[in-house]
């Protein structure tokens, strides 16, 4: 299935990020192009499936859906920010 390999991609990447910054990913914000032949809902149901029972389960989601047929963009979904909080925050009383 298409959806679930490019949501996939992207959780391998968010996970990936997080890991970099030494991090927990609290929200991610994603740019939806209007081409991109998934809906921000099955996208999302798509994302919580895949993030269920990882340290990505529960993060904010936020897409922001664009409407331009014509932006070079159109068929990508672009993560476009990360908010984080560093892991050693999360040891202090």
């Amino acid at each position: 299935m298409h959806e679930q390999s490019l949501i996939r991609n992207l959780v391998d990447k968010i996970q990936g990020l997080a890991a970099e910054e030494n991090a927990t990913v609290l929200a991610a914000k994603l740019r939806l192009g209007a081409l991109a032949h998934i809906s921000a809902d099955h996208l999302r149901d798509h994302f919580t499936q895949e993030t269920q029972g990882t340290a990505l389960q529960g993060l904010r989601l936020v897409i922001e859906e664009q409407s331009d047929i014509h932006h070079p963009e159109a068929q990508d979904i672009i993560l476009e920010s990360l908010e984080f909080r560093a892991n050693d925050e999360q040891s202090a009383p």
